[in-house]
């Protein structure tokens, strides 16, 4: 159901249920969140994908059903140590995470696209929020999709349900870059190479000035100056002033 692929520093997340078009179930969710929950200082880039030509259906029929006969106790725990969780770990894992979208994706696998660093997009992407066409509601993506898309079109998108093409979703923020389906493994390759030459820990400082809160003046100037002494900048720093690789790009 997950296909786990460690390519050097890079880690490969494939959903693997295309009989449902990837939708998230518990083992799948409990999969991701196994996955994500052991950050690795090695991998510097984190690649989620669909399998069979869909990205994610969002959550699975079935599984909600069954989360209708349990108790309101019930339901607020799997909801919290589950979808709530994997979002949470996703837009705050240590390195690059790229979601590369071919197909549905819809509900839950929107929050897996908003919750990604960067969205990669082939022509053939569908988008839907479609939870309030269930009696539900994406209560669980909602603080990652507010950050990426906005309010003004959340609140249009969360009401109606509507399903959306790849060029809407790149207009509001959903996703980063368009490709064909032919050339969108060579878009990701290209991006992963670009990652892999970038200063790791610098990286991960970047990621977390930008998820944690906004830093005051003092804040910003003491984070500078701690970085400007750092190896890894020393590093940098010399190697683009004698025009060579640094020795942390891979």
């Amino acid at each position: 159901m997950l296909t786990v692929i460690r390519d050097n520093a890079v880690l490969r997340l494939t959903l693997n249920r295309p009989e449902v078009k990837n939708a998230l179930d518990d083992r799948l969710i409990a999969a991701l969140i196994g996955e994500l929950s052991r950050p690795d200082d090695y991998i510097r880039v984190v690649v989620i994908r669909g399998s069979g030509g869909a990205f994610c259906a969002g959550a699975d029929l079935n599984m909600m059903r069954a989360a209708g006969q349990k108790s309101m106790a019930e339901n607020e725990r799997d909801a919290l140590e589950g979808p709530a969780t994997l979002f949470r770990l996703i837009a705050d894992y240590p390195a690059l995470v790229i979601s590369a979208i071919e197909g549905p994706c819809f509900g839950g696998g929107g929050g897996i696209v908003a919750a990604s660093d960067l969205a990669i997009a082939s022509e053939s992407a569908k988008f839907s929020f479609s939870e309030v066409k269930l009696g539900l509601v994406p209560a669980t993506i909602s603080p990652y999709v507010l950050e990426k898309i906005g309010p003004g079109h959340a609140r249009q998108l969360f009401m109606t349900g509507e399903i959306f093409d790849v060029s809407r979703a790149e207009r509001i923020g959903l996703v980063h870059q368009v490709t064909t389906s032919a050339e969108i493994d060579a878009v990701i390759e290209k991006r992963i190479s670009a990652q892999l030459k970038v200063a790791p820990a610098a990286a991960v400082r970047c990621k977390a000035l930008v998820r944690g809160p906004r830093l005051d003046l003092a804040e910003s100037a003491r984070l500078l100056a701690e970085v400007r002494g750092s190896a890894e900048a020393a590093e940098g720093l010399a190697a683009f002033l004698e025009k060579r690789k640094p020795e942390y790009a891979v």
